[in-house]
């Protein structure tokens, strides 16, 4: 056989090998925290990726450029999540692409620190649409796209221990996170009831990727409180996905990443 032929075949080869590989959409995968975490751990693991992102859409794009560049199938998607809009175009773009998704990761989140008394509705509203509604539209969208394929698929939703033990300051934010368990569990039910190969999970970061608005004194007592006394990392989160992803007999579980914070005494 000539070197060309053989180059061909391998290039064949190549391709077929690419198109089994599963499909990995993760919202808010654009700037350097958790989601562009999650996306390099799937990577690593043989995933083709659709990163999505809104006002940081062109580091989104060029976090997939740089995948393609490393043989990795990649695609950056932007929309409003909160937008039922958005999310049905975001999905039909990674169809098109990809032709199915495998797993859906929730990341993309907003969290603002303000004083009680200086809340308003408008920031309620704000949290509540973007980390409640987003996700439940994402996990709504994707989910019933999963019910229709033979294998199924897996959802990792993105939550906060500290809804059980919210701190000061942040009265809009944590109801929003606080409703993504519940969210997570009625998932888990509906979609199961539609294809038993679809499940639904979510991890709970502890102090991983602390505020940088978190003044000194605050940021010490939460490494503190934990019982392995330091602070987490993207990857810890990153590599609980992952294991919920892969694990195929879990669903409906809330998974605490937080060094043992929410038990610590």
């Amino acid at each position: 056989m000539s070197s060309e032929l053989a180059a061909g075949r391998m290039q064949i080869q190549a391709a077929d090998a690419d198109e089994t590989r599963p499909v990995a959409l993760i919202t808010g995968a654009g700037a350097p925290r958790i989601g562009a975490c999650v996306a390099d751990t799937l990577a690593r693991h043989g995933y083709r990726l659709a990163l999505h992102a809104r006002t940081s859409l062109a580091q989104a794009e060029a976090r997939a450029q740089a995948y393609q560049q490393q043989g990795v199938q990649a695609l950056a998607v932007g929309g409003d999540l909160r937008e039922e809009r958005d999310v049905a175009q975001i999905v039909e773009r990674v169809l098109e692409r990809f032709g199915r998704v495998d797993a859906l990761v929730n990341c993309a989140a907003v969290w603002q620190r303000k004083p009680l008394e200086q809340v308003a509705a408008a920031d309620v509203r704000l949290h509540l649409e973007v980390n409640l509604l987003g996700t439940f539209l994402c996990c709504q969208r994707v989910g019933l796209v999963m019910v229709r394929q033979a294998e199924g698929g897996a959802i990792v939703n993105v939550g906060d221990w500290a809804v059980a033990r919210p701190y000061r300051d942040y009265a809009a934010y944590f109801p929003s996170k606080g409703g993504i368990p519940a969210l997570t569990r009625a998932f888990a039910v509906e979609l199961a009831s539609r294809n038993p190969r679809v499940r639904v999970n979510v991890v709970l970061p502890g102090p991983v990727m602390l505020p940088p608005d978190l003044p000194e004194d605050e940021r010490a007592a939460a490494i503190a409180g934990t019982l392995l006394r330091r602070e987490g990392r993207p990857q810890h989160v990153a590599d609980a996905v992952l294991f919920l992803l892969q694990c195929d007999y879990i669903t409906g579980v809330c998974l605490p990443v937080d060094g043992g914070r929410s038990i610590a005494p």
